[in-house]
């Protein structure tokens, strides 16, 4: 559904954005995640005309984003939830974004009640507490009942519940068909609804793949205590596994804990202890963007 190709956008003798390429399949969730300072916003906003970049171009099923003669009946985007009059209230806000953009004022009605703002409908938008404001935003997003939703950071603000909502909500807008591109910095929350990311660093594209494939690449590690370690380390190294030792603890790499035990049990070497862990999403998307992080811890 979107294909970004090549975009490039510097400020000054900062670029922004170098040279960024990648595709946003229909009927998936993608994630889009890296450090502070990392382009996303960005791309984001050249993703939707906001910002024009120096070299490349965004197209949507084959057609720039400038060219779509309805571009708020194909694409929905929340870029910043601030992004209202606080003297309007809910339901002036939305009928008025619905009239510049060539909509039909009544929608707003329907997508109060589909982000649940339907009993705040004429409250200001002034007083809105910032969950409030993402799901108004959303509710503009969705006025012209677009194909494409891009968000960037929408659950910043919203409680736990409202979390659940908004991640039930664009995973059953997937499932129906439709495209999301979601900004987060909720690592472990993207991976509970996310089908893949794209993941930038320093301006620069650092990868472009599932969820599944970058889970891969966290490595799991099975420790033992045994005291027969060195029976128990030769045995592995027949299997073609090697292992770490730190202080009474075996650790091993590339294997699994049900393999480990069948080899301890097959040479009637009893284990105290026997655990294994994997790293998270989010320490392995660390290790890819530590290198490219504006500004890291030590």
């Amino acid at each position: 559904m979107i294909t970004v190709e090549g975009i490039t956008k510097s400020y000054r003798t900062r670029k922004a954005v170098d040279d960024i390429s990648f595709d946003v399949a229909a009927g998936r969730v993608t994630g889009f995640v890296g450090p502070n300072g990392a382009g996303k916003s960005t791309t984001m906003r050249i993703m939707v005309g906001l910002t024009r970049p120096d070299e490349g171009e965004v197209r949507y099923a084959g057609i720039r984003y400038s060219d779509l003669r309805q571009p708020a009946r194909l694409v929905g985007s929340v870029l910043d939830a601030r992004c209202m009059h606080p003297g309007r209230t809910a339901r002036q806000h939305l009928r008025a974004t619905a009239a510049v953009s060539g909509l039909p004022t009544g929608r707003a009605e329907a997508v109060l009640a589909e982000v649940g703002l339907e009993t705040a409908a004429d409250q200001r938008a002034g007083g809105f507490s910032l969950g409030m404001r993402q799901r108004l935003a959303l509710a503009g997003a969705l006025l012209g009942e677009p194909q494409v939703l891009l968000l960037d950071e929408p659950s910043n603000g919203l409680d736990p519940d409202g979390i659940r909502w908004l991640r039930d909500h664009l995973r059953s807008f997937a499932d129906r068909g439709g495209t999301v591109f979601v900004s987060s910095h909720l690592i472990s929350e993207l991976a509970m609804f996310a089908d893949d990311l794209v993941v930038v660093g320093a301006g620069r594209l650092i990868a472009a793949e599932s969820l599944e494939a970058i889970n891969a690449r966290s490595e799991t590690v099975v420790t033992v205590v045994t005291d027969r370690s060195a029976e128990l380390v030769a045995q592995l190294h027949v299997h073609g596994l090697t292992s770490e030792t730190t202080g009474d603890r075996l650790h091993i790499r590339g294997t699994s804990a049900a393999e480990v035990s069948q080899i301890a049990f097959d040479r009637q070497i009893r284990l105290v202890e026997l655990t294994e862990t994997s790293r998270s999403l989010e320490d392995s998307l660390l290790d890819m963007t530590h290198a490219s992080a504006e500004f890291a811890s030590a």
